[in-house]
């Protein structure tokens, strides 16, 4: 029986206001508040909203047999619980439906995957941490930025305790094989991978409203019919978006939400289900490994990096900005690691692209890659000049591995305590309930 993995992702651009040179050194605040209050605001009213709503109202209709997954970045989050809290609020209501999983992600939608191992490990932990604060429950499958995928990455996300990850089915990664199975991770098997089929998805994403799309107008019945006629052992259909793609890219006005509404009725005439991440790597089992040596991702015709660092200046500001990675970790100040989450997000480094803009492309403020290079770099060098203040950077090698050494033996010697005090208070408990 073949069956639909439907998943939506939450992000939030953190915009950052023109910064001259001569600013270095003196305003170390870096960001377009009206920008990000206007832009979540917006996106919020024409899209999250409605959507959530709309699938708050498909798990009520058809119980169980409705699922989908979600995940949002932490700092899409921050910037949902300072502008649009009703998001959250229509969030918690979904999951109190049981139908809908929330997957884990970096916390900053950052690149750290392709940097820096630890930087990468504490965003996952921190926004792990997150979800089961606000939603009650530990996320077991994981999605990294823009579905960015290598062996090498498989191989950290699986030492983490995941045990699926969320990738694009890239066709250069797969050759002649389908999307439409579970693979595993070439360097750790226990990691399954759910591999996008980026026509399907991109069909509801991108094409949906386009008159002079060929298959426009799109129906439900039609959309299903296309899954249907899949090859028959072809049993994982994986659509997976970013949610603003209800609302924004294409608009209300386009019937997307009735679209969307539909698409259950239709499947279940045709006998097909839907599950979330989780129940497929608990179900099925890998039919292959994917190989990936080099990094692979959903964005542009190339599915690869090249959108971020594809040119020299990305790779400067990204070099630039990872040299102070291990100063930020000893770091406690608040405003630094908050800049450091901002500072790291990926659209950052989209920005300064040189490859051909595709359609709906914006690079806000930024008149050419160049400015937008030369804005980053101006805040960038107040950042570290900020960072070395706190830590020097003829602090040496040696130096600085024994804080951190010191540091991760402190945290290791707490967890070990929190857990002896856990056991502690489960006997006083069991003891109590055995004198009553």
């Amino acid at each position: 029986m073949k069956t639909i993995c439907l998943y939506f992702e939450i992000h939030q651009i953190i915009h950052l206001k023109r910064y001259r040179f001569f600013d270095i050194g003196r305003d170390h605040y870096y960001y377009d508040d009206f920008e990000n209050e206007r832009s979540i605001t917006e996106i919020a009213e024409k899209s999250y909203l409605p959507a959530i709503n709309t699938l708050i109202d498909m798990a009520k209709t058809y119980g169980q047999y409705f699922k989908v997954a979600i995940s949002i970045s932490g700092v899409g989050f921050e910037q949902l619980e300072i502008h649009a809290p009703a998001v959250i609020g229509k969030l918690q209501e979904l999951n109190e439906t049981h139908c809908v999983e929330f997957l884990c992600e970096p916390y900053s939608h950052s690149l750290s995957s392709l940097a820096d191992e630890e930087c990468f490990r504490d965003d996952v932990l921190r926004m792990k941490k997150k979800i089961s604060q606000v939603f009650g429950t530990e996320p077991q499958v994981f999605r990294n930025s823009s579905l960015i995928y290598s062996d090498e990455i498989g191989a950290q996300v699986a030492s983490m305790g995941f045990k699926g990850m969320l990738t694009e089915g890239a066709k250069h990664a797969l050759g002649w094989r389908s999307p439409h199975y579970l693979y595993s991770c070439a360097t750790n098997p226990k990691l399954k991978l759910l591999l996008r089929d980026y026509k399907l998805s991109d069909d509801i994403s991108l094409r949906f409203s386009n008159r002079e799309w060929s298959e426009y107008p799109l129906f439900a019945d039609r959309y299903i019919g296309w899954i249907a006629d899949t090859p028959k052992d072809e049993q994982v259909i994986n659509i997976f978006m970013e949610l603003v793609a209800l609302g924004m890219f294409q608009p209300l006005s386009s019937n997307i939400l009735e679209f969307l509404k539909a698409l259950p009725a239709c499947a279940k005439e045709k006998e097909i289900t839907f599950s979330t991440p989780s129940e497929i790597c608990e179900k099925m089992r890998p039919v292959d490994v994917l190989d990936a040596p080099f990094p692979i991702s959903w964005v542009d015709e190339e599915r690869d990096t090249s959108c971020w660092l594809g040119n020299s200046m990305q790779r400067e500001a990204f070099n630039k900005l990872y040299s102070v990675g291990e100063r930020v970790r000893l770091c406690t100040d608040k405003r630094v690691k908050q800049d450091w989450d901002y500072l790291q997000a990926s659209n950052n480094f989209r920005f300064m692209t040189t490859k051909p803009a595709y359609v709906g492309f914006n690079r806000g403020i930024y008149d050419s890659p160049f400015d937008a290079f030369t804005n980053y770099m101006n805040i960038i060098g107040d950042f570290i000049h900020r960072v070395n203040a706190l830590y020097p950077i003829d602090m040496d090698n040696e130096e600085l591995n024994a804080l951190l050494t010191t540091i991760r033996n402190q945290g290791q010697e707490i967890e070990q305590q929190n857990k002896k005090i856990g056991k502690l208070k489960n006997k006083i408990a069991e003891l109590q309930g055995s004198k009553q």
